[in-house]
């Protein structure tokens, strides 16, 4: 099940687990009716909602052991499904550690496990991979295959469109509708012939051109081949570099095409650009902290400048976030020193937060505030002069592309909305660096496309951008890739420049990503 946030996924992932009951239709599953004998249902069904649904005062085992209590596993099949459960989870090592102290990877795969221990007929997953690294992604996936493979039915919701493709079928939800069904090459063949490759040198022109022509999507929407006409006569005359071909469509390309939504959003206006082109604004320099004896980040070295996008990648617990707290001044490193906008981020914290903007994780909003409560709180609590309070909020506004809900509590708003407000509030005050982690988690292609846009039209304005992400593909919006693995930064360039490195000039950013972390654990190994 794929689509935006308040598609209705969740919704229909209890109905059918039979936690909800339908208002109206009918509803089986394994045979049983979900409105009559929804108890029966659920004995049957392994359920796993976005939340972990595990205790984190019981270590591995004891969450296991828990699960299997309450189905009613014998004990005399307990010990050869719990073990395993935990060699294909890879946590036969961890057994007698806390939930608590498990990294979003490890978690996931336990509450996966604690929801095989009965081996169900029927897996419900709502987003199972929301929030986990790529390593942990493909090992979750290894242990759905192997659940298909021992005949079990799976259905789940995802953010990520490679899993919407590997699946033997795709729902695509909006509003609770569903828009369509069908296995992922024939949504793939709707596509087909309206997805273009366009090859240029002046990306950012050709961008700003197809923004400002209207005539484009009216185009996309009647004819393919009209769509290429119009790109060829009226938008691209100027770029003379421009290469214009067909492209085989991606899963991707087909909910954005099959989506009654539209990709044209033009960023606002950017302010005067006040920090000198390409001047360094944070640095970096032997940066480690410790918590106890765990080494979070070690001996990390880095430089961003003005205007740059610095993408930060690795596996869940590589010490991005400890990081990214340093860097801002919440978070003293225990040796070596960092810098932003030409303070030092431990001893002058406050001057830095006053010139820095921060997305974390869990978006910092008041939920009972209005969109523009939330604005005026931020815009205060950063300093805004009083007088210039309602020209930020509406410039702030305008540039991270909120709507007309000022009436509205964030409560209220979708993610993909609240993800929009994050942003506004923390560039209200214009900051020299905006950091942002792992904002688009859980968001759906055509919104994480409208927000790395709005990401760039900050950038373009002389921001220097540090962002987080599980989602590769965005590195490609990155000007520069930061590698990280168990605190350590193992690789730092720009994607060509690593692709090279590696001998994978084709390679795509997830092949590069795994490529640096073999080749770091064969050199430790060795």
């Amino acid at each position: 099940m794929v689509g935006p946030d308040g598609a209705g996924k969740s919704t229909l992932l209890q109905i059918l687990s039979g936690i909800l009951r339908p208002s109206f239709g009918e509803c089986r599953v394994l045979g049983e009716d979900v409105r009559r004998h929804a108890e029966r249902i659920q004995a049957r069904v392994g359920y796993m909602s976005q939340g972990f649904s595990l205790y984190d005062r019981l270590s591995v085992a004891e969450n296991i052991a828990f699960a299997a209590k309450i189905r009613d596993v014998p004990a005399s099949a307990y010990a050869i499904r719990k073990r395993r459960l935990l060699d294909m989870a890879g946590l036969e090592r961890f057994e007698a550690r806390r939930e608590a102290a498990l990294s979003g990877g490890m978690r996931k795969k336990l509450a996966l496990c604690a929801n095989l221990i009965h081996e169900p007929p029927l897996l419900v997953l709502d987003e199972p991979s929301l929030g986990v690294d790529p390593l942990s992604r493909r090992e979750l996936w290894r242990m759905l295959e192997a659940a298909k493979a021992a005949g079990r039915s799976i259905i789940f919701a995802t953010s990520y469109m490679d899993e919407a493709d590997a699946s033997d079928r795709v729902l695509l939800l909006k509003d609770g509708r569903p828009l369509a069904l069908g296995p992922p090459a024939e949504l793939r063949k709707r596509a087909h012939g309206r997805v273009f490759s366009l090859r240029t040198n002046r990306a950012d022109d050709v961008e700003r051109a197809l923004t400002r022509d209207a005539r484009v999507l009216t185009f996309q929407k009647r004819s393919p081949e009209e769509f290429r006409v119009q790109l060829a006569s009226n938008v691209l005359p100027s770029i003379t570099d421009a290469t214009l071909a067909p492209a085989q469509p991606s899963m991707e390309d087909a909910f954005t095409l099959i989506s009654p939504d539209q990709l044209r959003e033009t960023p606002a206006p950017a302010p005067p650009n006040t920090t000198q082109p390409g001047g360094v604004v944070v640095s970096a320099r032997a940066v480690t902290h410790r918590f106890g004896a765990f080494v979070a980040v070690d001996d990390v070295s880095l430089e961003v400048k003005a205007g740059e996008v610095l993408g930060l990648l690795g596996p869940n617990g590589a010490g991005k976030t400890t990081l990214i707290r340093i860097l801002c001044g919440l978070l003293a490193p225990s040796a070596g020193t960092a810098a932003v906008a030409g303070f030092d981020a431990a001893r002058q914290s406050e001057e830095v937060r006053s010139r820095i903007g921060y997305v974390s994780q869990r978006f910092s909003l008041f939920l009972d505030l209005t969109p523009k409560e939330n604005l005026l709180f931020f815009a205060r609590a950063y300093g805004v002069p009083e007088d210039e309070i309602t020209e930020r909020i509406a410039w702030a506004s305008a540039r991270a592309g909120l709507g007309e809900d000022a009436g509205a509590l964030v409560r209220s708003l979708s993610g993909a909305v609240r993800q929009r407000l994050a942003l506004a509030c923390a560039i209200v005050h214009r900051p020299r660096v905006l950091f942002l982690d792992e904002p688009t988690s859980g968001v759906d292609p055509i919104s994480r496309f409208r927000f790395w846009r709005l990401i760039a039209a900050v950038a373009q304005s002389g921001v220097a951008v540090i962002v987080s992400t599980h989602y590769l593909e965005e590195a490609t919006y990155c000007d520069r890739l930061g590698l990280m693995l168990d605190g350590r930064m193992i690789a730092l360039d720009a994607l060509a420049v690593l692709q090279k490195e590696l001998g994978l000039e084709d390679a795509s950013v997830e092949d590069v990503f795994l490529g640096f972390i073999q080749r770091e654990r064969a050199r430790s190994a060795a």
